[in-house]
């Protein structure tokens, strides 16, 4: 016999620590290689941990709503074997909300993916960098239950984007959900809550909105946190654990980074017009949108080769200069959180490569496909503000990244256009490029000239080219 350490596995570039949400198993179970063992979760997403070995759960090192590092112990399995073993972190599976691709606005409603709220891309980018409170390991010791126990419905409690998008799907209204027993952390309604309630409803059966929860799966559930008035009619709200994330997340990028931003305005005219001709026959053709996101992508792609010390991170005092460009596509997600796919090697694609790795992974967000690798190694960043109809913006860059950029709603606007015959006024498809960039390692010239190369290359653009 032997004693396997379960640790807490990684789950992303810079996630540094989890919480646990849920146990599936106790003390005394058995438990099969790849059977999921707890529900975790980061200022990313929701996953899965599975069981690297088939044996016999020992301990559970921490409790439900527990705060626990990356690599640090989780739980203790007997196995099969002749001596104590500590494996490498198990992969998690992750549950990610999904990610509908949003279209940017303009005078026509042109489409462009990937929104991101002007002051976001960090929460849903790598997180910064930064020492995790250490977690004491300590016996988890289940609550003893002599009789099954139902969980109240609680107004306002917690829905994992996993959870609200089963309900989109079966189209579970949001007073069902408020109605469904829990039988996670808190009350919260979990996977097989929900789809157990939509298979029930299916059958034409009684509907589980006071039914008792079996005493194994039953959880204490502490009282949701009210909002509080003050004597002067002033609401006080206790934030949720994704935005305690996000604020510490705006506050440590804001601390880490001397951010400084730079605009540019482009003329879009040409892009607006060249993708107007093919829309239409390149949807019909590969089954998804033509959208401007490909074309940001590659001409931001191509102006980081021309000023590669935009593709980097710093380490203490030493610059890491990145070989691959990687670009995020921050992207705003129904729940109100974030999320940032990343197009591995963009500057290696084409337009209709672009166009397709941008798709694919919108659709592997949609069907919860996501893995970790999907949203790490990013170089660098693009948040687009455009989709909630603002024309500027300086987004906080994501750590550890040193820059990101954020482009505005395309609008038709008056400007003075040079020809042979002398300069004239015309209506013009125009864009504001905003380049938020870490003033440590970036300077104003460096930052200014990559913003005007991006720029020259969306104003360059072939629109005699195919796509």
């Amino acid at each position: 016999m032997a004693d396997f350490q379960l640790v807490m596995p990684k789950m992303g570039e810079s996630v540094i620590e989890a919480t646990i949400l849920s146990w599936r198993k106790k003390p005394g179970d058995t438990v099969h290689e790849n059977e999921i063992i707890l529900e975790v979760a980061t200022d990313k997403v929701d996953s899965e941990v599975p069981s690297p070995v088939s044996g016999v759960i020992k301990q559970l090192l921490h409790q439900e709503g527990d705060v626990v590092a990356v690599d640090a112990p989780l739980a203790i399995i007997v196995t099969e074997g002749g001596q104590t073993v500590a494996p490498a972190p198990a992969p998690a599976k992750v549950e990610t909300p999904p990610a509908p691709v949003v279209e940017e606005k303009a005078s026509e409603k042109p489409e462009v993916e990937a929104p991101a709220l002007p002051e976001a891309p960090v929460a849903a980018a790598p997180a910064p960098e930064v020492v995790a409170e250490e977690t004491p390991a300590v016996p988890y010791v289940p609550v003893a239950k002599s009789a099954p126990q139902a969980v109240p419905p609680t107004a306002g409690r917690f829905y994992s984007p996993l959870v609200l998008n089963i309900a989109k799907t079966e189209g579970v209204s949001m007073s069902e959900l408020e109605q469904l027993p829990g039988s996670g952390l808190e009350g919260r309604v979990t996977k097989e809550d929900i789809l157990s309630y939509v298979a029930q409803r299916k059958k034409g059966g009684p509907l589980p909105t006071s039914a008792a929860i079996p005493a194994e799966k039953a959880v204490p559930v502490a009282p949701a946190t009210p909002a509080v008035k003050s004597t002067g009619g002033n609401e006080i709200i206790e934030m949720d654990r994704m935005r305690k994330l996000i604020a510490k997340n705006m506050v440590d990028s804001k601390r880490i980074s001397a951010h400084v931003s730079s605009f540019i305005e482009v003329d879009m005219t040409k892009i607006v017009r060249w993708r107007d001709q093919r829309k239409d026959a390149f949807k019909k053709r590969e089954g998804f949108n033509l959208t401007f996101m490909p074309v940001f992508a590659e001409a931001i792609a191509r102006a980081i080769k021309d000023f590669p010390m935009i593709n980097i991170s710093v380490d203490g005092e030493k610059i890491i200069k990145k070989k691959d460009i990687n670009i995020g596509i921050a992207t705003a997600l129904p729940s109100g959180n974030l999320i940032v796919p990343v197009v591995k090697n963009a500057d290696r694609m084409n337009l209709s490569g672009l166009a397709a790795a941008i798709n694919s992974l919108a659709n592997k967000a949609r069907s919860n496909q996501l893995s970790p690798a999907d949203i790490e190694g990013g170089t660098y960043s693009i948040s687009n503000i455009g989709t909630f109809g603002n024309i500027l913006g300086t987004p906080i860059i994501p750590q550890p990244q040193v820059a990101i950029m954020a482009v505005g709603a395309i609008t038709k606007k008056p400007v003075v256009i040079e020809t042979p015959e002398g300069d004239v006024i015309g209506i013009r498809h125009m864009m504001y490029l905003s380049h938020t960039y870490d003033h440590r390692v970036v300077d104003g010239a460096l930052g200014g000239m990559f913003l005007k190369r991006v720029a020259e290359y969306l104003e360059g653009f072939d629109d005699q080219q195919d796509v």
